[in-house]
């Protein structure tokens, strides 16, 4: 392997902050926050959850997701039940209209992703893609090694 090739994260973390810029007027558009899209794509995988394990699932703190959750909820785009086993724990589940939201924001965002993809050749793309769908999948202790 080149040993001048710059590592991974200096590659991937201008990336990231660019795509995510130009999500966020997207996400306006759609009257999303960035945190609320992160949760309807969760959901969209896995339909329930729990409030603790959507949180732990998306990296984001218990408690401060609870205003998100909110949010999403006066919208109609989830809707959350008691847990009859366990009166302190909610289940969190994507409505229809959470799922349109999804995807209509998801349509956009790719919409600009595929500009961006144009910039490499057809075969190149598709390898691409299929690389960040594996990696992004490992879990992170694979990837630190701990």
């Amino acid at each position: 392997m080149d040993a001048r090739r710059r590592d991974l994260a200096a590659m991937i973390a201008p990336l990231q902050r660019a795509l995510i810029a130009a999500e966020l007027p997207v996400l306006r558009a759609h009257g999303l926050s960035m945190w609320g899209y992160v949760v309807l794509d969760a959901l969209e995988g896995q339909p329930v959850r729990t409030q603790a394990a959507l949180a732990e699932f998306i990296g984001a703190d218990k408690s401060r997701i609870i205003a998100v959750l909110d949010e999403l909820e006066n919208a109609e785009l989830l809707e959350r039940t008691r847990d009859p086993s366990d009166r302190r724990a909610r289940f969190v589940a994507i409505t229809d209209e959470g799922r349109r939201k999804h995807a209509a924001v998801q349509t956009d965002i790719q919409r600009n992703e595929d500009r961006v993809l144009a910039q490499l050749p057809a075969s190149d793309r598709e390898a691409f893609v299929r690389a960040l769908t594996v990696l992004s999948a490992l879990p992170a202790a694979e990837i630190t090694g701990g």
